[in-house]
């Protein structure tokens, strides 16, 4: 679906989904940049938003920085997917949900304002589906940014810092859940968050500045949905890496093009012996093996039993749950 965007679309969707402008209107820097005037980017923009094929113009949050955040998964029996994928939805917490290729087949990510409140949803989902949960939090991040060419070859994904924690502020969790929600798609949108946090504009902007040279946001852009625009083979793939070869193996597959994500997570013996993550996103299943048997071959993952899960159903796909403000 990427060939049937026309090129200013495709441009937005491959330029901008990293180093937005920070400046009071930044669609009109985007025009200049695409030939277009201020109205007609905001306009393309909500065109792709109300399509599916972008979830909104805001950032991404490092995990577990300015809130909680776990990836989980249940078993759940063929015959009720459909009634345990709402239940799991219906949580204002869960921001992405799929269905995967494994006894494990229902994964989601469950997100919260602090590690009480995320347990309390899992535990609510215990209850409501009567079902196992498997609660594997995030123990090392090699690569978490989700932002990667959809035209051409895929890069190298560059290493990132931990984050500096010193630079978030209380005050700062309101312009992170905004900017996880989605800024809105007006002339001076922080202007907008501003008003509505009765801060000033230049305070937003600052601040979202800061963050994002701290890494505390990830990346600040439009945020695609891949499999909308064509990206519809994807696979999480789980390696059973012995504890001293994770660090070595989880910088050499994070910095495999094809690679989008890639993390160590915790362990459940006997259940989910599974350390270290990765993500490949590609276009077809032909193309995303291609990327496995590069991954296989890299002397950092020798002798690793990789168990390969493809995503066949997006259920979900929104941004994480920083406050306690946002309804189900």
């Amino acid at each position: 679906m990427t060939e049937r965007l026309d090129q200013i679309d495709r441009h937005l969707l491959d330029d901008y989904q990293r180093n937005f402008p920070l400046v009071p209107r930044p669609f009109a820097v985007l025009g200049r940049n695409l030939g277009l005037n201020e109205g007609e980017v905001i306009a393309r923009l909500a065109a792709l938003q109300a399509r599916g094929q972008i979830s909104r113009v805001g950032a991404t949050v490092r995990p577990n920085t300015a809130g909680a955040s776990t990836l989980a998964a249940m078993a759940v029996p063929e015959d009720r997917i459909e009634e345990v994928a709402a239940l799991v939805n219906a949580e204002a917490g869960v921001n992405h949900s799929y269905l995967r290729e494994n006894a494990w087949n229902l994964w989601f990510v469950a997100t919260a304002a602090d590690a009480e409140a995320l347990a309390a949803q899992l535990a609510r989902l215990r209850k409501v589906t009567g079902l196992e949960i498997l609660d594997l939090r995030l123990v090392r991040a090699f690569n978490i940014d989700l932002g990667f060419a959809l035209c051409g070859p895929r890069a190298q994904m560059a290493p990132r810092p931990a984050p500096d924690m010193m630079v978030l502020r209380p005050e700062d969790r309101p312009i992170l859940q905004a900017l996880s929600s989605g800024l809105p798609l007006v002339s001076q949108p922080y202007l907008h968050l501003a008003q509505r946090l009765e801060r000033t504009e230049g305070d937003i902007i600052a601040r979202i500045a800061a963050l994002s040279a701290a890494e505390i946001l990830t990346r600040v852009g439009v945020i695609v949905r891949h499999r909308a625009v064509g990206w519809t083979s994807n696979a999480m793939v789980v390696w059973d890496v012995a504890a001293p070869q994770i660090a070595a193996a989880g910088v050499s597959l994070a910095a495999l093009p094809g690679i989008s994500l890639c993390y160590q997570r915790v362990t459940l013996p006997d259940v989910w012996p599974y350390p270290l993550y990765s993500m490949i996103h590609a276009r077809t299943r032909a193309e995303a093996l291609a990327v496995l048997e590069q991954a296989k071959a890299l002397p950092e993952l020798a002798g690793a039993t990789p168990q390969v899960l493809f995503s066949t159903r997006c259920f979900k796909q929104s941004g994480a749950l920083l406050t306690q403000e946002r309804a189900a």
